[in-house]
């Protein structure tokens, strides 16, 4: 009897175990959240590594889309609407992907965000595509990288890099003068909060 309440005592630990582990990934899953505006801005993706290998041209073909990371699709959410790259888009999680030349990238916003890859990537679902210079980096980016860069308190740059590559795609409210109305109001109101705070005390 001992050994099997000893056993299950074992198996018990083991399970509790690799509950809390798991193997390591080879393109680690990413999710970078920021705010954006008067909202946020997350993008959820896969790392990929550059281990040696010849990347753009080779591994990511030019003029053939790719997901932007690895694994399942990229998945980019907005908080509220916005100007991508000089394009409307309304707020809602859109699947992002790159379709690479030498000198430029197009970088496209489609409907359909819970594809594996971009393995049954339709077109006819773009939502936008903007098409950004590519930029040589100073130092080489072994993993790929996507993050948010504020160029203002409303204003951010997406920014997209991986071995010796980096392209931006400015993005920014859709409509900064209502926001900036918002933003206005909001303010009085903390004004009014702060100030009645005081009073209390």
């Amino acid at each position: 009897m001992k050994k099997i309440l000893f056993a299950i005592c074992i198996s018990v630990s083991a399970f509790s175990f690799a509950q809390d582990y798991s193997v390591p990934a080879a393109s680690p899953r990413q999710k970078v959240e920021q705010q954006f505006s008067m909202s946020k801005i997350t993008v959820d993706y896969g790392r990929p590594g550059v281990k040696g290998r010849k990347i753009f041209g080779e591994l990511v073909p030019y003029g053939q889309v790719w997901r932007a990371g690895a694994n399942s699709s990229t998945k980019i959410t907005f908080g509220q609407s916005v100007n991508f790259g000089g394009k409307i888009v309304q707020a809602g999680t859109y699947g992002l992907f790159i379709v690479p030349t030498e000198k430029e990238w197009k970088v496209i916003l489609n409907k359909d965000f819970q594809q594996w890859g971009a393995y049954t990537y339709d077109p006819k679902q773009d939502v936008v595509d903007v098409t950004v210079p590519v930029n040589k980096l100073a130092d080489k980016q072994e993993w790929f990288e996507i993050t948010l860069n504020p160029t203002d308190e409303n204003a951010a740059n997406l920014v997209l890099k991986w071995d010796d590559l980096q392209a931006e795609v400015p993005v920014k409210p859709s409509k900064p003068d209502a926001v900036n109305k918002i933003a206005d109001k909001l303010r009085e109101i903390k004004k009014i909060e702060a100030d009645a705070a005081k009073t209390k005390s």
